[in-house]
Protein backbone atom coordinates (compact mmCIF):
# COMPACT_ATOMS: atom_id res chain seq x y z
CA UNK A 1 0.00 0.00 0.00
CA UNK A 2 1.42 3.23 -0.51
CA UNK A 3 0.99 4.63 2.99
CA UNK A 4 2.72 2.02 4.43
CA UNK A 5 5.41 2.36 1.61
CA UNK A 6 5.38 6.58 2.09
CA UNK A 7 6.34 5.97 5.91
CA UNK A 8 8.97 3.27 5.50
CA UNK A 9 10.53 5.72 2.64
CA UNK A 10 10.78 8.62 5.66
CA UNK A 11 12.61 6.34 7.58
CA UNK A 12 14.66 4.67 5.08
CA UNK A 13 15.89 8.42 4.40
CA UNK A 14 16.38 9.04 8.40
CA UNK A 15 18.64 6.23 8.79
CA UNK A 16 20.54 6.46 5.70
CA UNK A 17 20.57 10.36 5.35
CA UNK A 18 21.47 10.41 1.73
CA UNK A 19 19.91 8.69 -0.70
CA UNK A 20 19.16 8.61 -4.64
CA UNK A 21 15.93 7.83 -6.41
CA UNK A 22 17.22 5.31 -8.06
CA UNK A 23 18.45 3.27 -4.68
CA UNK A 24 14.81 4.07 -3.38
CA UNK A 25 13.21 2.78 -6.55
CA UNK A 26 15.25 -0.30 -6.37
CA UNK A 27 14.91 -0.92 -2.42
CA UNK A 28 10.78 -0.85 -2.77
CA UNK A 29 10.44 -2.53 -6.21
CA UNK A 30 8.59 0.91 -8.28
CA UNK A 31 9.77 3.09 -10.71
CA UNK A 32 11.68 6.44 -9.85
CA UNK A 33 8.69 7.96 -11.63
CA UNK A 34 6.69 6.73 -8.71
CA UNK A 35 9.23 7.84 -6.55
CA UNK A 36 9.61 11.19 -6.87
CA UNK A 37 5.33 11.24 -6.70
CA UNK A 38 5.92 9.87 -3.57
CA UNK A 39 8.62 12.39 -3.02
CA UNK A 40 5.94 15.18 -4.21
CA UNK A 41 3.04 13.71 -1.14
CA UNK A 42 5.31 13.64 1.60
CA UNK A 43 6.89 17.58 0.49
CA UNK A 44 2.87 18.69 0.28
CA UNK A 45 2.45 16.75 3.48
CA UNK A 46 4.99 19.02 5.43
CA UNK A 47 7.72 16.48 5.45
CA UNK A 48 11.00 18.61 4.68
CA UNK A 49 12.52 16.70 2.05
CA UNK A 50 15.17 18.08 0.13
CA UNK A 51 15.55 16.72 -3.94
CA UNK A 52 18.72 17.78 -5.63
CA UNK A 53 19.77 16.80 -9.18
CA UNK A 54 23.48 16.28 -10.94
CA UNK A 55 26.84 15.24 -9.29
CA UNK A 56 26.70 14.32 -5.76
CA UNK A 57 22.43 15.55 -5.43
CA UNK A 58 20.12 13.10 -4.08
CA UNK A 59 17.04 13.20 -1.77
CA UNK A 60 17.88 13.99 1.79
CA UNK A 61 15.65 15.70 4.91
CA UNK A 62 16.73 19.34 6.27
CA UNK A 63 19.82 18.88 9.05
CA UNK A 64 18.32 18.18 12.52
CA UNK A 65 14.76 17.30 11.42
CA UNK A 66 12.73 14.98 13.58
CA UNK A 67 9.81 12.51 12.95
CA UNK A 68 8.24 13.56 15.99
CA UNK A 69 6.00 16.33 14.77
CA UNK A 70 4.88 15.29 11.26
CA UNK A 71 3.85 11.31 11.76
CA UNK A 72 3.49 10.17 15.40
CA UNK A 73 1.67 12.07 18.51
CA UNK A 74 4.11 12.09 21.54
CA UNK A 75 1.88 9.12 23.10
CA UNK A 76 2.37 7.37 20.44
CA UNK A 77 6.14 7.79 20.69
CA UNK A 78 6.12 7.25 24.00
CA UNK A 79 3.90 3.94 23.58
CA UNK A 80 6.67 2.97 21.10
CA UNK A 81 9.31 3.93 23.48
CA UNK A 82 8.18 1.28 26.35
CA UNK A 83 7.46 -1.11 23.92
CA UNK A 84 11.14 -1.39 23.14
CA UNK A 85 12.30 -1.21 26.86
CA UNK A 86 10.00 -3.81 27.62
CA UNK A 87 11.96 -5.95 24.92
CA UNK A 88 15.32 -4.46 26.22
CA UNK A 89 14.05 -5.85 29.84
CA UNK A 90 14.49 -9.13 27.99
CA UNK A 91 17.47 -9.10 26.67
CA UNK A 92 15.73 -9.26 22.96
CA UNK A 93 18.35 -8.86 20.52
CA UNK A 94 19.42 -5.36 18.99
CA UNK A 95 16.79 -3.64 21.27
CA UNK A 96 19.53 -1.43 22.37
CA UNK A 97 20.16 -0.54 19.25
CA UNK A 98 17.18 -0.17 18.46
CA UNK A 99 16.24 1.99 21.76
CA UNK A 100 18.93 4.25 20.82
CA UNK A 101 18.00 4.56 17.05
CA UNK A 102 14.27 5.36 18.27
CA UNK A 103 15.48 7.45 21.05
CA UNK A 104 17.74 9.66 18.51
CA UNK A 105 14.34 10.29 16.56
CA UNK A 106 11.68 10.92 19.22
CA UNK A 107 14.26 12.56 21.26
CA UNK A 108 12.26 15.37 21.96
CA UNK A 109 9.02 13.20 23.43
CA UNK A 110 11.25 11.08 25.42
CA UNK A 111 12.55 13.60 27.99
CA UNK A 112 12.98 12.96 31.10
CA UNK A 113 12.44 8.64 31.03
CA UNK A 114 10.16 7.92 33.64
CA UNK A 115 9.60 4.37 32.93
CA UNK A 116 12.59 1.35 33.78
CA UNK A 117 11.16 -1.80 33.04
CA UNK A 118 12.89 -5.32 34.63
CA UNK A 119 11.18 -8.22 34.66
CA UNK A 120 14.10 -10.42 37.26
CA UNK A 121 12.93 -10.55 40.54
CA UNK A 122 14.87 -8.71 43.09
CA UNK A 123 18.42 -9.91 44.04
CA UNK A 124 18.47 -12.10 40.66
CA UNK A 125 21.10 -12.47 38.73
CA UNK A 126 21.84 -10.93 35.11
CA UNK A 127 21.39 -14.80 34.26
CA UNK A 128 17.44 -14.45 34.59
CA UNK A 129 17.38 -12.26 31.99
CA UNK A 130 19.45 -14.20 29.34
CA UNK A 131 17.07 -17.42 30.17
CA UNK A 132 14.11 -15.31 28.56
CA UNK A 133 15.89 -14.35 25.59
CA UNK A 134 17.32 -17.74 24.98
CA UNK A 135 13.28 -19.20 25.31
CA UNK A 136 13.14 -16.91 22.86
CA UNK A 137 15.72 -18.34 20.27
CA UNK A 138 14.20 -21.64 21.19
CA UNK A 139 10.59 -20.73 20.36
CA UNK A 140 10.89 -18.58 17.33
CA UNK A 141 13.69 -21.51 15.56
CA UNK A 142 11.79 -24.40 17.13
CA UNK A 143 14.43 -25.90 19.10
CA UNK A 144 13.92 -28.35 21.90
CA UNK A 145 14.83 -27.53 25.32
CA UNK A 146 16.02 -29.22 28.21
CA UNK A 147 16.09 -28.53 32.19
CA UNK A 148 15.61 -29.42 35.57
CA UNK A 149 12.20 -28.29 37.02
CA UNK A 150 11.44 -28.31 40.91
CA UNK A 151 7.53 -28.63 41.26
CA UNK A 152 5.27 -26.70 43.75
CA UNK A 153 6.89 -29.54 46.16
CA UNK A 154 10.78 -28.93 45.65
CA UNK A 155 10.77 -32.14 43.66
CA UNK A 156 13.23 -32.15 40.77
CA UNK A 157 12.64 -34.11 37.47
CA UNK A 158 14.59 -33.53 33.69
CA UNK A 159 12.60 -32.25 31.03
CA UNK A 160 12.86 -32.41 27.74
CA UNK A 161 10.05 -30.00 26.14
CA UNK A 162 9.28 -28.43 22.48
CA UNK A 163 8.78 -24.67 23.65
CA UNK A 164 6.05 -23.12 21.73
CA UNK A 165 5.07 -19.71 23.81
CA UNK A 166 6.33 -17.59 26.37
CA UNK A 167 3.35 -15.88 28.65
CA UNK A 168 3.94 -13.28 31.33
CA UNK A 169 0.77 -14.15 33.34
CA UNK A 170 0.54 -13.37 37.22
CA UNK A 171 3.51 -11.43 38.26
CA UNK A 172 5.53 -14.70 36.56
CA UNK A 173 7.00 -16.15 33.52
CA UNK A 174 5.68 -19.15 32.32
CA UNK A 175 7.07 -21.45 29.50
CA UNK A 176 3.87 -23.21 27.32
CA UNK A 177 5.67 -26.39 25.68
CA UNK A 178 5.00 -29.89 24.55
CA UNK A 179 6.49 -32.28 27.37
CA UNK A 180 8.13 -35.18 25.94
CA UNK A 181 8.07 -37.65 29.01
CA UNK A 182 4.34 -36.84 29.70
CA UNK A 183 3.30 -36.89 26.23
CA UNK A 184 1.41 -33.91 26.58
CA UNK A 185 1.21 -29.82 26.62
CA UNK A 186 2.16 -28.68 29.92
CA UNK A 187 3.25 -25.20 31.54
CA UNK A 188 6.13 -24.05 33.53
CA UNK A 189 7.10 -21.54 35.51
CA UNK A 190 10.54 -19.83 34.71
CA UNK A 191 11.57 -19.22 38.34
CA UNK A 192 11.32 -23.09 38.29
CA UNK A 193 13.77 -24.21 35.55
CA UNK A 194 17.21 -24.60 36.22
CA UNK A 195 20.45 -25.45 33.81
CA UNK A 196 18.07 -24.70 30.59
CA UNK A 197 19.94 -25.95 27.55
CA UNK A 198 18.86 -24.95 24.03
CA UNK A 199 19.62 -28.52 21.64
CA UNK A 200 20.35 -28.76 18.24
CA UNK A 201 17.22 -31.10 17.36
CA UNK A 202 14.27 -29.02 16.35
CA UNK A 203 10.72 -29.89 15.91
CA UNK A 204 7.86 -28.96 14.07
CA UNK A 205 5.17 -28.77 16.19
CA UNK A 206 2.70 -25.62 16.64
CA UNK A 207 0.60 -24.67 19.63
CA UNK A 208 -3.15 -25.68 19.10
CA UNK A 209 -5.09 -22.79 18.45
CA UNK A 210 -7.64 -23.07 20.96
CA UNK A 211 -5.36 -23.72 23.23
CA UNK A 212 -5.76 -22.02 27.00
CA UNK A 213 -3.92 -21.57 30.39
CA UNK A 214 -7.32 -22.50 32.30
CA UNK A 215 -7.48 -26.68 31.58
CA UNK A 216 -3.56 -26.91 32.98
CA UNK A 217 -4.87 -25.47 35.75
CA UNK A 218 -6.55 -27.36 38.55
CA UNK A 219 -10.46 -26.93 39.15
CA UNK A 220 -10.88 -24.67 41.90
CA UNK A 221 -14.12 -26.33 42.47
CA UNK A 222 -12.22 -29.40 43.57
CA UNK A 223 -10.20 -27.34 46.43
CA UNK A 224 -10.73 -27.16 49.62
CA UNK A 225 -11.65 -23.41 50.21
CA UNK A 226 -9.24 -21.41 52.87
CA UNK A 227 -11.15 -18.86 55.27
CA UNK A 228 -8.10 -16.90 56.73
CA UNK A 229 -8.06 -13.98 58.98
CA UNK A 230 -5.48 -11.28 58.29
CA UNK A 231 -4.35 -8.41 60.83
CA UNK A 232 -4.31 -4.82 59.17
CA UNK A 233 -0.56 -4.78 59.38
CA UNK A 234 -0.07 -6.94 56.86
CA UNK A 235 -2.73 -5.65 54.35
CA UNK A 236 0.25 -4.82 52.30
CA UNK A 237 0.13 -7.78 50.76
CA UNK A 238 -2.80 -8.84 50.54
CA UNK A 239 -3.85 -6.86 47.72
CA UNK A 240 -0.64 -7.93 45.70
CA UNK A 241 -1.34 -11.77 45.84
CA UNK A 242 -4.82 -12.18 46.21
CA UNK A 243 -8.33 -10.87 43.77
CA UNK A 244 -10.57 -8.06 45.43
CA UNK A 245 -13.55 -9.93 45.28
CA UNK A 246 -11.12 -12.48 47.77
CA UNK A 247 -10.94 -9.74 50.75
CA UNK A 248 -13.32 -8.49 53.03
CA UNK A 249 -12.71 -5.81 55.70
CA UNK A 250 -14.38 -6.51 59.22
CA UNK A 251 -15.37 -4.42 61.46
CA UNK A 252 -12.61 -5.40 63.81
CA UNK A 253 -10.31 -4.07 61.24
CA UNK A 254 -9.37 -7.24 60.45
CA UNK A 255 -9.45 -8.39 57.24
CA UNK A 256 -10.82 -12.06 55.98
CA UNK A 257 -9.47 -13.79 52.60
CA UNK A 258 -11.68 -16.73 50.97
CA UNK A 259 -9.56 -18.72 48.68
CA UNK A 260 -9.31 -22.48 46.84
CA UNK A 261 -6.17 -23.83 47.74
CA UNK A 262 -4.69 -27.41 47.44
CA UNK A 263 -3.80 -28.43 51.08
CA UNK A 264 -0.03 -29.12 50.68
CA UNK A 265 3.23 -28.39 51.61
CA UNK A 266 3.80 -25.12 49.58
CA UNK A 267 0.10 -23.87 50.84
CA UNK A 268 1.74 -24.54 54.40
CA UNK A 269 4.99 -22.65 53.63
CA UNK A 270 3.12 -19.91 51.86
CA UNK A 271 1.19 -19.03 55.09
CA UNK A 272 3.70 -19.59 57.38
CA UNK A 273 5.09 -16.24 55.20
CA UNK A 274 2.55 -14.10 57.43
CA UNK A 275 3.72 -14.96 60.36
CA UNK A 276 1.50 -14.62 63.23
CA UNK A 277 -0.26 -12.01 61.05
CA UNK A 278 -2.28 -14.93 59.74
CA UNK A 279 -5.15 -17.08 61.36
CA UNK A 280 -6.61 -20.09 59.36
CA UNK A 281 -10.81 -20.00 60.26
CA UNK A 282 -11.37 -23.11 58.18
CA UNK A 283 -10.94 -25.97 57.43
CA UNK A 284 -10.56 -27.65 60.60
CA UNK A 285 -8.21 -29.82 59.03
CA UNK A 286 -5.82 -26.82 57.32
CA UNK A 287 -5.79 -25.50 61.03
CA UNK A 288 -4.02 -28.48 62.40
CA UNK A 289 -1.45 -28.83 59.66
CA UNK A 290 -0.36 -25.24 60.22
CA UNK A 291 -0.14 -25.99 64.24
CA UNK A 292 2.02 -28.66 63.32
CA UNK A 293 4.17 -26.88 60.90
CA UNK A 294 4.59 -24.07 63.29
CA UNK A 295 5.48 -26.47 66.15
CA UNK A 296 8.35 -28.36 64.09
CA UNK A 297 9.84 -24.97 64.25
CA UNK A 298 9.70 -24.19 67.47
CA UNK A 299 10.97 -27.44 68.20
CA UNK A 300 14.46 -25.95 66.43
CA UNK A 301 14.57 -23.31 68.74
CA UNK A 302 14.03 -24.86 71.68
Amino acid sequence: MQIERLVQMIFYIVNHGHVTSKELADFFHVSTRTIYRDINILTVAGIPILSTKGTGGGISLIDGYTIDKSLLSQEEQQSIYQGLQILQATNYPNAEMALSKIGSIFRNALEPKWLDVDFSYWGSEEKEKIKISDLQYAILHKHVITFHYFNSEFVKSERTIEPLRLVFKSHAWYIIGYCRHKEEIRVFRLSRMKHLLIMPETFVRELPPDHSLIPECKEECHLPVLKLKFSPEIVHRLYDEFQENQVCLSDDGSYYVTVPYELNNWTLHYLLSFGKYVEVIEPETARILLKEAAADIVKIYT
